[in-house]
This record gives C-alpha cells, sequence and structure tokens, in this order.
C-alpha cells in the first residue's frame, strides 16, 4: 500500500529499460518504495537497470515482457499479481518510429500502432482488471502531447499516442470508485535515447522532469498530468488550430 505521502511501496514498470520509467522508480525508491519489477524484453540492458536500482536499496526483480507478444500478456501478468499486491504500474513502453520510412512501409507503420497502441491495451487492461480485484492502486501511461494535435511531421506515432491517451482516460473512468487511480501523463519533448539526434522542440523536457511531475501527480491523484505544464496552454491553442495553419507547421 502506498505510504502517507502517497509512494507506492510495490512498482511495475512496463518498458523496464525506459529512461522516463527508470527515472520514476529511483525517485519512488528514494522516498520508500522497495519492490520493483521491471518487465521488458530480456537483454543485458534490462539486467543493467535491475542492478542500477538495487544499489539503491530495492529488491528488483525482471520479468520477460514484449509488448508485441498480446497472447503472453495475461499469463505474464496475472502470474505476478498473484504473488502479491502492486501498488502502482506505470506504462511506458512506446517507439517513435521514423515517419518518412514507415509511411514507404505501411508494415514498419503497422509495428508502431501495435507497440504503442495495441500492447498497451492488451496489457494495459489485465493489469487494470488486477488492480481492480486487489482493491487499490495506480496505473500510471506515458502518453504525449503529440496526440493531442496529430502533426503532419509524426503523424503516425502522434496518431497511436492519441488512441492510447484516449484509451488510458476511457479506462479511468471505468475504474473510477474502485480504489484504482489511473493517470495519464503528456509529455512534450523529452530528451532521451529514443529522440538522440532530433532537433529539440521548444519546451523540451527530460525523464527526470517527467518523474517529478508523476511523483506530484501521484500525491496530488492528478488524473491528467503535462510535463512541462505551460504545454497545457499550448496544446489548447493548438487543438483549434485550423488544418491549412497546422500543414505549415515545421516538419
Amino acid at each position: 500500500m502506498k505510504d502517507a505521502f502517497g509512494t507506492p511501496q510495490s512498482l511495475l514498470v512496463l518498458g523496464g529499460t525506459s529512461a522516463i520509467g527508470l527515472a520514476t522508480a529511483r525517485r519512488l525508491i528514494a522516498r520508500r518504495t522497495r519492490d520493483v519489477w521491471l518487465a521488458g524484453r530480456p537483454s543485458p540492458a534490462l539486467e543493467d537497470a535491475a542492478a542500477s536500482l538495487r544499489e539503491l536499496g530495492a529488491d528488483v526483480r525482471t520479468v520477460p515482457f514484449d509488448a508485441l507478444d498480446t497472447a503472453s500478456h495475461e499469463e505474464t501478468l496475472t502470474k505476478l499479481f498473484a504473488e502479491g499486491d502492486i501498488d502502482m504500474v506505470l506504462l511506458a513502453f512506446g517507439v517513435l518510429g521514423d515517419q518518412a520510412h514507415d509511411e514507404a512501409t505501411p508494415l514498419a507503420a503497422v509495428q508502431v500502432a501495435q507497440t504503442n497502441y495495441t500492447g498497451a491495451v492488451s496489457s494495459g487492461l489485465t493489469c487494470a482488471n488486477a488492480l481492480r480485484s486487489q482493491g487499490h492502486g495506480s496505473l500510471v501511461v506515458l502518453s504525449s502531447v503529440a496526440g493531442e494535435r496529430v502533426r503532419r511531421a509524426n503523424f503516425i506515432y502522434g496518431s497511436s499516442k492519441a488512441g492510447l491517451d484516449a484509451f488510458a482516460q476511457g479506462l479511468g473512468d471505468a475504474l473510477h470508485g474502485t480504489g484504482v487511480h489511473v493517470m495519464v501523463v503528456r509529455p512534450g519533448f523529452v530528451r532521451t535515447r529514443m529522440t538522440a539526434g532530433l532537433e529539440p522542440a521548444p519546451l523540451a523536457t527530460t525523464a527526470e522532469a517527467v518523474a517529478e511531475a508523476i511523483e506530484r501527480g501521484l500525491r496530488r491523484r492528478s488524473e491528467t498530468v503535462w510535463v512541462p505544464g505551460a504545454l497545457r496552454v499550448v496544446m489548447s491553442a493548438l487543438r483549434h488550430a485550423p488544418r491549412p495553419l497546422m500543414r505549415r507547421l515545421p516538419r
């Protein structure tokens, strides 16, 4: 269960090598989180991530998890919850893709959509059902401002995040009153390994700043968190911008 300050004692990160996921885990471990599961494709990077968190004093285990292998999600995650209650699930996996390549290669675009949306629906519903059965917990979903108003420059990625965002909001409504809290996190451009080599967008942020916003949102039991907060105003304007204007935005 969470302590008096809203800190979960146990954490499951879906996307165990995610920079934001690991930054969040580090921050929560510093606030008393003690049991952590990192779920991801087996790799040296996943084991290194687990080792780095163990050095902070947490009991950390790795779990084989592939967002694209939706047939395995229910069995894998249900078994994990059967071992004991999990206070917080952070859905942190996703791929950016390569817009030009993916436009020309439909199967590559499908893989982006399946990872960011289908994989999240499968694993998110499985975890939500488990959290509802135990009667408490938080499901934190990493969305993106890219899904708020899809741009020409990244409409494949943006459309997948738009679907994820809508799904997470609906799931939060479905779980209202069950003791399960769903929080949607909408970062802007985050400087991580995934965005290396790309020109930072205005109001770019860091994984650590997103982690801080997640922790603050958990304490407040927020339903939506923008990172940085100023993006809420920016995206409110862009949401109503005419399409001819949106087409002229820089690629």
